[in-house]
């Protein structure tokens, strides 16, 4: 998809398949997820979730975007659009493995359509700040998870 796009990239030191836990249990992203602290849905191609997303000093919204792929300790896409497809996204959560015990985390999202460029200029600083605030959630919900203790690596 072509667009304007925003990203937020952050260092994890725990493995691929110890991040993907934290993200593909939708369901648990209430207990830790500060932009979207209400979500249901599973992981299928075409499947629905139901989100709450909470971007920083702005009234949560329930938003309805739809899986378009996934690949397990890699990836999730999404796609939504809004404003009667005035303006089209895809939202990405993806984890580039470094080594054993270390990846990357980023998440970002491409927008599209007529308005989508107009979108990130009036919202894309709320938008970096709430993808900043996912990404050190999944870092410490991850690390937690895999070394409880604390435990130099």
């Amino acid at each position: 998809m072509r667009g304007v796009r925003i990203e937020h990239r952050i260092g994890v030191k725990a493995p691929a398949e110890t991040i993907w836990a934290v993200l593909a249990d939708i369901e648990a992203w209430a207990d830790w997820n500060p932009l979207y602290p209400k979500a249901e849905g599973r992981l299928k191609i075409g499947g629905p979730l139901t989100l709450e997303l909470a971007l920083p000093n702005r009234k949560p919204q329930t938003i309805r975007p739809v899986i378009v792929d996934w690949i397990p300790n890699e990836q999730i896409h999404w796609r939504l659009n809004a404003l009667g497809g005035l303006v089209r996204t895809t939202r990405y959560l993806e984890i580039e493995k470094l080594t054993e015990t270390g990846c990357i985390f980023a998440n970002g999202e491409v927008f599209a359509g007529p308005l989508g460029s107009m979108a990130v200029r009036s919202l894309g600083g709320t938008i970096r700040r709430g993808f900043a605030a996912m990404g050190e959630a999944v870092k410490a919900r991850a690390e937690a998870s895999w070394n409880p203790q604390g435990n130099e690596m």
